[in-house]
């Protein structure tokens, strides 16, 4: 029930009805409704401004997520980074300097390219993204280099072990006890001219038909009778070496033959320009006839080797 209001009116002496018009009722209704109004727009925009949404909650949740995961990730590239780095630097001072090859340069691509991050542009973490990009593909360049680095590494290993199979490594004939050198690389006295001649070899003295062998991994390139050496053998090793074995009795090898180390290839003799049976053994780099002494490091220990290093450097006579 509406409350009727009244004054008093003191001409009248008396109490009369209040009237309410139409404007003051629809002033009244407007009032209320814009102070509404007012009330509402001031709740929403607290709301927006300081209450986050269960959207904007489940959003800012997996923002988080994403720094956390951007942090990681540049942790594990820094450390990656810093095993291709240790890496690079057994390559170049260890492996590299076992095999004698020259270290590698790694070349960088361009990874500052700007049409390559565009789709990155925009974003509020822009900038970490662009820089994660960056050292991701910094990253995969050396890991290519490097790659394409163990490759070549590889083969020089597979050659390393050819060249170790290939040279001549050890004795040609069977001198376990070191008593067989006669007369080592160097000038010696000729046992036919009686003059000071230099001697291209070492003599191993035996007896007649004592098994001769290869020295080295090879290709027999000649096997013959001719000149002062009687019948002797060649072996190529590939490498620039090749050996050569002279005043056999009878040779085994025939030219063209593939000889591994420690294979017959023919009995000591004494043909040719030769005073006693003996193999008289040489070793050539090139064109060149090195002393083979410094060629006996597969069968032999520290100290038998430097016994027969002493044997062969004494002055004498040769017996070729």
């Amino acid at each position: 029930m509406a409350k009727i209001k009244y004054f008093y009116n003191p001409h009248k002496l008396d109490f009369e009805k209040v009237g309410t018009s139409i404007w003051s009722i629809v002033l009244r209704v407007f009032g209320f409704l814009s102070a509404s109004a007012v009330a509402g727009g001031i709740m929403v925009f607290v709301a927006y401004s300081f209450i986050d949404s269960p959207k904007e909650r489940v959003l800012k949740r997996e923002n988080e997520q994403y720094k956390i995961q951007i942090r990681y990730l540049n942790k594990k590239i820094n450390d990656l980074g810093g095993a291709i780095a240790e890496l690079k630097d057994r390559d170049a001072n260890i492996y590299r300097a076992i095999f004698e090859a020259e270290p590698i340069e790694i070349k960088l691509g361009k990874a500052g390219s700007a049409d390559k991050y565009k789709s990155l542009e925009g974003f509020d973490n822009t900038e970490e993204l662009l820089a994660l990009n960056q050292k991701v593909d910094e990253l995969t360049d050396k890991v290519l280099a490097q790659s394409k680095s163990f490759d070549e590494l590889s083969k020089l290993a597979k050659n390393k072990t050819e060249f170790l199979a290939s040279i001549p490594a050890i004795q040609p004939i069977s001198n376990k006890d070191l008593t067989r050198v006669a007369s080592g690389y160097g000038y010696r006295i000729h046992p036919i001219f009686k003059t000071h001649k230099f001697h291209s070899g070492i003599d191993f003295t035996a007896p007649q038909g004592t098994p001769i062998y290869a020295t080295g991994n090879g290709t027999v390139s000649l096997a013959e009778n001719g000149n002062g050496y009687g019948n002797h053998v060649i072996v190529y090793h590939g490498f620039g070496y090749s050996s050569l074995y002279a005043h056999m009795s009878r040779i085994k090898a025939r030219p063209g033959q593939k000889v591994k180390r420690g294979e017959l290839i023919g009995y000591v003799g004494s043909t040719g320009t030769s005073t006693a049976p003996h193999v008289h053994y040489e070793v050539m780099k090139g064109a060149n006839k090195i002393n083979p002494i410094n060629y006996f490091f597969n069968d032999l220990t520290e100290e038998e080797y430097q016994a027969i290093r002493d044997i062969a450097s004494r002055e004498g006579q040769s017996f070729d």
